[in-house]
């Protein structure tokens, strides 16, 4: 029987919101800012001794939390942004401490979660790579072996001896998988940080987390691309506001999920200081809409469905290209598509892209769109996954009677005729 690797036991995490601190940026503007505000200064160790207290400015990022994870065990964590999936592998790779509760860890963890999560900004790409060997208690020959295979599969082969503080973020996401997955470790933990980066280099570590799977090492893998989790993972745990509410096979979680959250959501429309993005760009809105909508939310299968996305960019001279995938309420990609070949080069500004997609090609059901923001095409600079969901009726044959499914998610309206 295997044993578990990773036990985790009425696990909580408690954050106080809404309490800013000032600070300068030497001491003398600290002393002087302590003198100048006193009684500021005593309201707020009043409100920090309250932090028991249960009121607007306590927020449970997790909440009694338990599960285990047997050794070699692919698990999935998924669920909507601030479900608390972050914070719970933050924890389990020992970079926030818990507000109560027990973990129990049985080796070497190597974990990839933001950005140039355990980089030195100081030190160069190789400097990294013998540190983060060194602090998962490799020897410097162990290290050695695996050097030329962690700079190989990271593609930086140029800039391997370059400070990382100068890196993108793609090559940051390219570095750290690589270190993190050829290390060896006994416990992989992997944020959605893959967003970031190439086509290429995506299927790169997808193929790679198979491959440490099969050498009976155990993953964990937070992403909101379910196919992925599917595919990839044994089993899957949803979380939602600090809760696990299910637990079990990665396909019946994904599932689960789809189906508690089948709704249409045809439009989205931030405020400036709301708006998804990086340091690349910002999307103002993204929609869906067709003449054939009907007040219970639905559209018309055989009318144009009209995808408008708007966006600004922040930096000039940009390659910029939309793409866009269709998936189904399964998770499983139905067909891609891009704005325009040659790409064109676009300057910082707010820009419009429309897309058609034409009516009679899609089956009736549900599906979600994805966009993704590609730069040069082949760079992700941005993406919004599973961003829409919209629902297509077919009125014209519930008009004849019929009341069936008809199988697939494609369904093009042909030239189809029986002649004598």
């Amino acid at each position: 029987m295997l044993k578990s690797v990773i036990k985790v036991q009425n696990l909580s995490k408690r954050y106080r919101i809404g309490l800013e601190e000032k600070h300068s940026e030497t001491l003398a503007g600290q002393i002087g800012n302590i003198l100048k505000s006193p009684f500021q200064n005593f309201k707020k160790l009043q409100q920090m001794s309250r932090f028991g207290e249960e009121d607007e400015s306590v927020f449970w990022a997790l909440n009694d939390i338990n599960f285990q994870v047997k050794e070699g065990e692919v698990l999935g964590i998924i669920g909507k942004n601030g479900a608390g999936k972050s914070t719970l592998l933050k924890i389990l790779s020992q970079i926030t401490q818990p507000t109560s509760g027990k973990i129990e860890i049985h080796g070497r963890v190597a974990s990839l979660l933001e950005v140039g999560t355990g980089f030195h900004p100081e030190l160069s790409g190789r400097e990294n790579i013998y540190m983060n060997g060194t602090i998962l208690g490799m020897t410097r020959r162990e290290i050695d072996s695996k050097l030329d295979e962690i700079i190989d599969f990271s593609g930086i082969e140029k800039f391997i001896d370059t400070p990382v503080k100068f890196y993108s973020s793609g090559m940051n996401v390219r570095l750290g998988f690589s270190v993190a997955a050829h290390l060896e470790p006994e416990i992989l933990i992997i944020d959605e940080v893959l967003a970031v980066g190439d086509f290429e280099f995506q299927a790169k570590c997808l193929g790679k987390m198979r491959d440490v799977s099969r050498q009976g090492r155990t993953v964990l893998f937070v992403s909101h691309n379910l196919e992925a989790v599917k595919t990839l993972c044994d089993r899957a745990i949803l979380l939602e506001n600090g809760h696990i509410v299910f637990d079990n096979l990665a396909i019946d979680t994904v599932k689960f999920y789809l189906k508690k959250n089948s709704f249409s959501l045809n439009s989205m429309n931030w405020i400036p200081i709301k708006r998804p993005g990086n340091e690349w760009l910002r999307v103002n809105k993204i929609e869906i809409s067709n003449k054939g909508f009907q007040e219970n939310g639905f559209f018309e299968r055989m009318h144009d469905l009209t995808l408008i996305t708007e966006f600004e960019l922040l930096k000039n001279s940009i390659a910029t290209n939309l793409s866009m995938f269709i998936c189904s309420d399964t998770g499983e990609i139905i067909f891609n598509s891009y704005s325009q070949l040659p790409v064109p080069i676009l300057n910082k500004g707010v820009y419009s892209s429309t897309c058609i997609i034409p009516g009679g090609l899609l089956n009736d059901g549900s599906f979600t769109i994805t966009m993704l923001f590609v730069k040069d095409t082949s760079i992700i600079m941005f993406s919004l996954e599973n961003v829409l969901r919209f629902e297509l009726v077919d009125t014209e044959i519930r008009g004849t009677g019929w009341h069936g499914k008809f199988p697939g998610y494609v369904r093009p309206k042909l030239d189809f005729k029986i002649h004598v």
